[in-house]
């Protein structure tokens, strides 16, 4: 009797690529609503992104600018009143109704810088300092000037540490304005000569000499020294 001969059992495998399909077949299975719902909030988030930059804060941001040229004209020839009342018409507004008017645009948040430098300018330091430090920017040349402006609404009021610390910020946040630069490391040195703080009244003022040599108050710096009896 002849011996059966058993054939090998086959045992069959399933490759990377199968287990990876079919592994994402059960998860598409068992998500696909959730990624389909995530989808269509994502696309709502964009589609309403894209709608408010274009039919909302476009506009916005385009009457806001319209609002404030006049303001700034006036401002450029020191009618500081005028600049931040206006004249009670629509094309002359004033910073002040801009900044009311047209909250949360830019020409809003620069409406605050020329606000509180025309409030500077008038005297009327608490308002000065109330819209210099809502203002913001990333643009160091503007933000030297608000800064230094703040620095002298504080020191008018005899705050003198927050002058200081403003002083400071716009003595170094932008070293290439030469010009505004040294004259706030300059009115920083005299506060400090004025608070009776003697070795930093000279430490700022050798600071104007090295890094600010050809400036008018860097020029200067000696007889501010010699001041202080501090002799080369």
């Amino acid at each position: 009797m002849a011996t059966e001969v058993k054939q090998p059992e086959v045992i069959v495998t399933k490759s990377t690529e199968e287990k990876l399909v079919e592994g994402s077949r059960q998860f598409w299975s068992k998500n696909s609503k959730l990624i389909v719902g995530s989808g269509v909030v994502l696309a709502l988030l964009i589609g309403g992104f894209i709608i408010y930059q274009n039919y909302f804060k476009a506009p916005a941001e385009a009457e806001a600018n319209e609002a404030i040229w006049t303001a700034q004209a006036n401002y450029k020839i020191d009618s500081f009143r005028l600049a931040l009342n206006g004249d009670g018409t629509k094309m002359n507004p004033g910073f002040l109704k801009v900044i009311s008017k047209h909250g949360g645009t830019k020409a809003a948040n620069l409406a605050q810088f020329y606000a509180g430098t025309c409030f500077l300018q008038l005297g009327d330091f608490n308002n000065a300092i109330k819209h210099l430090e809502k203002f913001s920017t990333d643009q160091l040349e503007v933000k030297l000037r608000a800064a230094g402006s703040l620095g002298d609404a504080y020191a008018e009021l005899s705050k003198y540490e927050p002058a200081i610390e403003q002083y400071r910020k716009a003595a170094t946040i932008f070293e290439k304005d030469e010009v505004n630069s040294s004259e706030y490391l300059y009115r920083l040195g005299h506060l400090y000569d004025k608070m009776g703080k003697n070795s930093d009244a000279i430490n700022a003022f050798k600071s104007l000499k090295e890094k600010f040599p050809t400036s008018s108050h860097g020029r200067e710096a000696d007889k501010y020294l010699a001041k202080l009896g501090e002799v080369n």
